[in-house]
């Protein structure tokens, strides 16, 4: 028996082996978990779905920008499941010219679409959720990073979205906690990942982190994983509206 047996876990933001939400699916499948992974668009759909395959997962549409795809695959887990026990959100996204120069270089329809493809979604996907997580002791898990509340370089916009998703945690924990589902946070550390790969001198920022934090290490995707394990399962029933640091204990250093 594993910890997530009989869970039934959608998981939105695998873009390829690498992704964070890649790491904790597999981890999930492992643990007895049955999953359904999201993409938005054919482009993303063919990478996904033969990873959703290798571990007998189902797949669907979800552009996290369309009430429709929403309703669509929440209606397609009520006809498959009958209910929802976890959702991960591991979604954001900023154009690339956004997270160049300073934040004074952001556009008004940068801006919106940072916050509503990052920080919103997550919003909109439990607002539909919400049915059919209710007497099931879920939860809800978002990817969130250190630039919510720390100034880092070329992050710009992305982190004044990161900032809304983690008080959108704490609102819908709250919001979510009646019905008695948990919605916490990951706060990961620097990844090489597709959506690193958009900021500026991540190589530098990599390096700081491996100097500086109290392990002396970058983290993995399945660092990451092992504690959306905690947070998703049992072991933490009595814990929401937190945002769970991953970053080999960089956020705690003052130098």
């Amino acid at each position: 028996m594993g910890l997530l047996t009989d869970k039934k876990a959608l998981i939105l933001g695998v873009a390829n082996e690498k992704s964070i939400a890649w790491a904790i699916a597999r981890l999930f499948h492992a643990e007895g978990a049955e999953l359904m992974l999201t993409y938005a668009g054919e482009a993303v759909e063919k990478r996904v779905r033969p990873l959703a395959e290798s571990l007998n997962a189902t797949v669907a549409p979800c552009n996290v920008t369309s009430d429709d795809e929403i309703v669509a695959v929440m209606a397609d887990i009520k006809e498959r499941w009958g209910g929802l026990d976890i959702l991960i959100h591991s979604v954001a996204f900023a154009d690339r010219e956004e997270l160049k120069g300073s934040i004074l270089s952001t556009t008004r329809q940068g801006f919106a679409t940072a916050l509503d493809v990052s920080a919103y979604s997550l919003i909109a996907l439990l607002k539909e959720a919400q049915p059919l997580m209710v007497g099931r002791n879920a939860c809800a898990l978002a990817m969130s990073y250190y630039g919510a509340v720390k100034v880092f370089p070329n992050y710009n916009v992305m982190g004044v979205a990161k900032a809304a998703l983690e008080a959108s945690i704490r609102y819908l924990s709250a919001g979510m906690g009646t019905d008695g589902v948990r919605v916490n946070g990951i706060s990961a550390g620097p990844i090489k990942t597709l959506a690193a790969s958009g900021v500026g001198d991540f190589k530098q920022i990599l390096n700081t982190v491996e100097e500086r934090a109290p392990l002396h290490r970058n983290i993995t995707q399945e660092d990451v994983a092992k504690s959306a394990l905690y947070l998703c399962s049992d072991l933490a029933s009595g814990v929401t509206g937190e945002v769970h640091y991953v970053d080999a204990g960089y956020n705690v250093t003052g130098i």
